[in-house]
């Protein structure tokens, strides 16, 4: 073969793939923001809903969780949405309501197993402690 031949099978592979690349694989890039136009459409629909049931307050308090540990506040967040679009939300939800509903969902997650929120700290015992040397004074 020669390098003419060689130069005409290229073109044409990467011509294929090309094709193959532009209608496969989920329409190229398009398709990626189609899916963060979806994601922010369902967070502002998210924090319209929880703006509505929730006092200040509250919605501080959950935001404050939400630093410290996103899957709990999602959790929540999660529960809320689902009493409120149910009906079961008469009025809006106080921080001291939205403290009973942490702590029913740490006692789901603890019985499910899923808490994860224990830490147990272990030391090394013996020879690697520097109080000995304060007694040689």
């Amino acid at each position: 073969m020669s390098d003419a031949d060689l130069e005409e099978i290229r073109k044409g592979r990467l011509a294929h793939l090309q094709q193959q690349q532009q209608s496969g694989a989920g329409g190229g890039p398009g398709a990626a923001s189609q899916d963060e136009q979806k994601k922010e459409q369902e967070a502002e629909a998210r924090a319209s809903i929880l703006s509505q049931i929730l006092h200040p307050e509250a919605a501080d308090r959950l935001g404050r969780i939400r630093i410290v540990k996103e899957s709990r506040a999602t959790d929540v967040e999660n529960r809320l949405i689902m009493l409120a679009r149910s009906g079961q939300l008469r009025a809006k939800v106080t921080e001291e309501q939205l403290k009973e509903l942490l702590g029913a969902v740490a006692e789901n997650n603890e019985r499910d197993g899923t808490a994860g929120g224990k830490i147990v700290v272990s030391r090394r015992k013996g020879g690697w402690d520097d109080d000995d040397d304060l007694l040689d004074l």
